[in-house]
């Protein structure tokens, strides 16, 4: 498995906002939300539309195309028309530094 890499400061993503970095080759939307960070791939699992776009509430961020919902802790797909999860990595706070590792889709 990959080791943490370091993609942002903690306060570079204040509460309520999101940032897209690229962790070796992936493209990945951090989210935080009332200071709890989460990590996901920037894709849609129904048609490969970007994630970062979408509104984020209740602990799921939303596609913006057809507005499946996703939870961000699991990846787990909450809502039709996606079926398939997206892919939820680690994320840790070494400091001020936001950490992610990815995790196999």
């Amino acid at each position: 498995m990959a080791n943490y890499v370091r993609v942002a400061r903690a306060d570079d993503i204040p509460p309520g906002t999101k940032k897209i970095v690229e962790v070796d080759g992936t493209e990945v939307v951090v989210i935080n939300m009332d200071g709890q960070f989460y990590a996901v791939e920037d894709v849609c699992t129904h048609d490969g539309g970007p994630l970062s776009d979408g509104p984020v509430s209740g602990g799921a961020i939303a596609c913006p195309r057809h507005g499946a919902k996703f939870d961000l802790a699991t990846g787990k797909a909450l809502t039709m028309p996606a079926t398939e999860p997206i892919t939820a990595h680690e994320v840790r706070i070494e400091g001020e530094a936001v950490l992610i590792r990815l995790r196999d889709p």
